[in-house]
């Protein structure tokens, strides 16, 4: 149905991802609004007339279901205005934070439901159950099926950590039609009182999808490091500029989706033009605008590639540093005369779970440094990557 009003509507051939991003956020929204009142309101009614305190908490889950894709249709239409004097980085973290909305709305509903229920357990009233509300229960599961279905597949196709959310709380809600219709069919063929039981494995199961949607939004708000994949998509098309050396200290900020800024280092001979220089470093910030659709700002850092002592210094240093421990590396790095001493200063990339902290790091590099050479003395400067 997706794919038929989405060529309907949307004509997705040849449009721009932002645009299909929008398109598709809209059109599943509104389908999913659609089908989640229509389970509700079957939901209700079958619950009500039944008085079973397990499907009328599904049936509210479907209300709030529909409302979380109202907010999701909302924040894919706030994350789509272009950037302004208040938000010159646009607007599209408003995603996130529909994803947010959502996985909040999902918990509350998740508490609310859990009261009734063990109250149902504490009183128990039988419920009249029937093969309507029995089909309507398997209806409702296939309907489910198929939203997490398409809200899967597009969300994994347009990177939207909302569209993958709705797909999580779709799929818990299969479960949580299946324990309530196992109830009623408990309560239909035997004497057991397992209605107020089923409300509340249906409210366990919408907490636990709250909670994982929840995480999904969070993650990128607080800021994750970019993919291994992206990270080495950057260095591929930035080393494959003959000027440029080496690559360092990458940084990506995700402003939302299509949204983000690269800085990085890129080590350039120490000898070359600057002008000659500073034209390729242009050129790779445009084509990293181009084929990656990010900004990029990035920084030379001179190397003295034609200075033996340096060059020789910096591959004992490198090896040093390997027997500390091989995730260690090191960039920046020269050689500064001093009297009595040499300086070598650099830069040493630590891992965020490392053994050490920062002072134990310097400590042992330069203890190290002090050992392969006495007349050595390392300024070293520890940090975290953020890739």
């Amino acid at each position: 149905m997706i794919s038929i009003l989405a060529r309907v509507f949307l004509k997705p051939e040849g449009k721009p991802e932002a645009q299909l991003r929008r398109g598709y956020g809209v059109l599943c929204g509104g389908v999913g609004i659609f089908l989640n009142f229509l389970l509700f309101l079957g939901k209700l009614l079958a619950g009500l007339a039944s008085g079973s305190i397990a499907v009328v908490a599904d049936a509210v889950n479907n209300l709030s279901d529909a409302g979380s894709s109202l907010v999701t249709l909302l924040g894919f239409q706030l994350a789509e205005q272009k950037p302004d004097h208040d938000h010159p980085f646009g607007h599209g973290r408003a995603e996130y934070l529909s994803g947010l909305v959502v996985a909040m709305l999902i918990l509350l509903m998740g508490v609310e439901l859990a009261k009734s229920s063990v109250t149902k357990i504490i009183h128990p009233a039988p419920v009249a159950s029937s093969g309507q509300m029995t089909v309507l229960l398997c209806v409702a599961i296939l309907v489910k099926l198929y939203m997490a279905f398409y809200n899967g597949r597009l969300g994994k196709r347009l990177h939207s950590t909302a569209m993958q959310a709705a797909a999580i709380d779709s799929l818990s809600d299969c479960a949580a039609t299946g324990v309530a219709l196992l109830a009623s069919l408990a309560e239909r063929f035997t004497s057991l009182a397992l209605d107020g039981w089923g409300g509340l494995l249906v409210a366990l199961f919408i907490l636990w999808s709250g909670f994982q949607a929840a995480k999904t939004t969070m993650d990128p708000l607080l800021g994750t490091p970019p993919s291994a994949e992206f990270v080495e998509e950057i260095r591929a098309l930035v080393l494959s500029h003959p000027p440029i050396l080496g690559v360092h200290d990458i940084i990506v900020h995700d402003y939302g989706p299509g949204r983000r800024m690269i800085s990085l280092h890129a080590e350039v001979p120490a000898k070359r033009d600057l002008l000659e220089l500073h034209s390729q470093i242009d050129h790779v910030e445009r084509e990293l605008r181009e084929k990656l659709g990010c900004e990029a700002v990035i920084h030379m850092d001179p190397m003295a590639t034609d200075d033996q002592a340096t060059q020789e210094a910096r591959r004992k240093v490198v090896e040093l540093v390997r027997c500390i421990d091989s995730d260690i590396t090191i960039h920046d790095f020269r050689l500064v005369p001093k009297q009595g001493c040499t300086e070598l200063i650099f830069d040493a990339a630590v891992p965020f779970d490392f053994r050490l902290n920062d002072q134990e790091v310097e400590k042992k590099i330069a203890s190290a440094v002090r050992i392969l050479d006495s007349g050595y003395r390392a300024m070293v400067r520890v940090e975290r990557s953020y890739t």
